[in-house]
């Protein structure tokens, strides 16, 4: 059989049902072979869209997302979608074409060295060079994006190798990569220590982060938190990774987070920080010098990268979680739970009165009348925070973003990725006009696959994060290329491709609207005017 046979054959027997591309000359072997087997594959208007299908794919099936793009300009274009995976701990397998072998490094049409652009953002990437290596290499390429910390894994394949004869077909059952061994299980001596500190603890707060999700740990976390009373926060990766109707949620941590839940973390003398980087807009860096740090993490690389650790603990989260709730009987702490419920009423938002709709009360509204197995992705800008703090996540909800990259343009693409990896759940896409104008082509893959995505744009004419953050650093007014002087009717927009969609600009018009769109079995698009000066910072 002919390489791209195998490598087809391969993907099958990793269980992939779907393949997110663009076909070009340089991977034509494979795409033939995909359409002589059977192989679903979506179409994407732009090759970036492909790699955000992967990513939203995976995060709502928990398996890993497979995207395809030729050489060349197919393959550049992927590299802002890998690198959100890769920043955000998504496993995918990217496959690219490459030029023949021999004509590498001779500046042939489209050629591009993509495994040298995408070194730093990648968990792994490979040249193939011989067909020998392929069927090794797809098989870890696979282990490698979907054990210890999940990434992208990129390989490259020249055309040339696509076409080669494979003696026989021997796909490998095991994996043995010399100097690649994910720790599990977090050491006996550390676990007693957090054990110990644990026990001692007055104010004890967790953080919760994207790495409870990755792990499928939430059971875990939340009967840890909920059996001995400690308080739980999450980070923006972290949303749903406990409940928030949970009775110990005190919000989410962060410069967009809730200033209680902040308030409630720099207060603790404990903070257990699990499945977390700890990232800038994380703001734990900020948690008080005399409280003790517990951090769980299957990466040790991120483990005191940027905070200094008190008791580091490397491995999975759910079995050191697990191990850790059974040797605790109970905790003192009744007293800090109060407090920390006290703050949490304090800071108790008022309803902002707009004359146009307000986005706030628009996701509360969204998610009062959305179902409890539902896909909540957001773009990034301020639609992001109107989403993630007023959308309620509990029983199998998710929300989907673009956290560590800020990808704008990340959810329409991902939403029709989540909806092929979870086709049963409801699935909406919360995008600003900004956001939405990067990759509208998309809606064509909407309706060419007949999705039930439900679309929500916020449109204020203008960059909206970007607006206060220069209103805030430069002084109310002075702001420089964010506004749009000319806005498109995204309704008449979606209407050409055939969804259907509602244009509002108050309140009532938004809920009647969004009731509209819920009774739909169909894609569903509603344009919301904001006023420009809505403020989420």
């Amino acid at each position: 059989m002919l390489v791209a046979e195998a490598i087809v054959k391969c993907l099958e027997r990793e269980g992939v049902e779907v393949v997110f591309g663009y076909p070009g000359a340089h991977i034509a072997p494979i795409y033939d072979v995909m359409r002589e087997r059977g192989m679903k594959h979506v179409l994407v208007r732009n090759e970036q869209s492909a790699a955000h299908n992967a990513n939203g794919y995976s995060r709502a099936s928990s398996k890993v997302g497979v995207c395809m793009a030729t050489s060349g300009p197919g393959a550049t274009n992927l590299i802002t979608g890998i690198a959100t995976a890769y920043m955000d701990s998504v496993p995918m397998v990217v496959i690219t074409g490459q030029v023949p072998l021999k004509l590498i490094g001779t500046d042939v049409f489209q050629e591009a060295d993509i495994i040298g652009a995408t070194e730093p953002f990648t968990k792994y990437n490979r040249l193939i060079q011989s067909k020998e290596e392929v069927l090794e290499a797809i098989k870890e390429a696979f282990h490698i994006a979907r054990t210890g910390r999940p990434g992208p894994v990129l390989l490259d394949i020249p055309e040339d190798i696509q076409i080669e004869k494979l003696e026989k077909f021997e796909y490998p059952e095991e994996v043995n990569i010399r100097g690649y061994n994910p720790v599990y299980e977090g050491h006996v001596g550390q676990i007693k220590r957090a054990v110990s500190r644990i026990k001692k603890a007055k104010r004890p707060v967790i953080c919760s982060g994207g790495g409870i999700i990755n792990a499928d740990a939430k059971e875990e976390l939340q009967a840890f938190a909920d059996r001995l009373g400690i308080p739980v926060a999450t980070t923006f990766m972290g949303t749903g990774s406990y409940p928030t109707r949970g009775e110990n949620y005190i919000g989410a941590v962060g410069t967009h987070g809730d200033i209680y839940a902040n308030k409630i973390v720099y207060e603790a003398d404990l903070v257990i920080i699990v499945g977390s980087k700890v990232s800038d807009r994380s703001k734990l860096s900020n948690i008080a010098d005399a409280a003790t740090i517990i951090h769980i993490d299957i990466d040790s690389a991120e483990i005191g990268k940027n905070l200094d650790v008190d008791i580091p603990v490397v491995g999975d989260a759910k079995q050191i979680i697990a191990e850790i709730d059974s040797r605790i009987d109970s905790l003192d702490i009744e007293g800090w739970r109060e407090q920390a419920k006290s703050l949490k009423e304090q800071y108790k938002r008022e309803v902002t009165v707009t004359k146009y709709v307000n986005p706030m009360e628009a996701m509360k509204f969204a998610s009062r009348n959305m179902g409890e197995d539902l896909i909540v992705v957001t773009d990034v800008g301020q639609n992001q925070f109107w989403a993630t703090k007023n959308f309620e996540m509990y029983g199998k909800r998710k929300l989907l973003g673009s956290g560590g990259l800020g990808t704008m343009g990340y959810s329409l693409p991902a939403s029709i990725g989540a909806k092929f990896g979870s086709p049963e759940s409801e699935v909406i896409c919360t995008v600003g006009d900004g956001g939405i104008q990067m990759l509208l082509a998309e809606l064509g893959v909407i309706t060419e696959e007949e999705l039930d995505i439900k679309i929500v744009v916020f449109n204020n004419s203008r960059l909206g994060m970007v607006r206060e953050l220069q209103d805030k650093r430069y002084g109310k007014g002075n702001t420089s290329g964010v506004v749009f002087e000319k806005s498109p009717n995204f309704v008449k927009i979606a209407e050409g491709y055939g969804i259907e969609g509602r244009r509002v600009s108050t309140d009532e018009e938004f809920r009647e609207a969004f009731l509209e769109m819920m009774k739909s079995e169909k894609a569903f698009l509603i344009e919301a005017k904001v006023e420009t000066e809505f403020e989420t910072l």
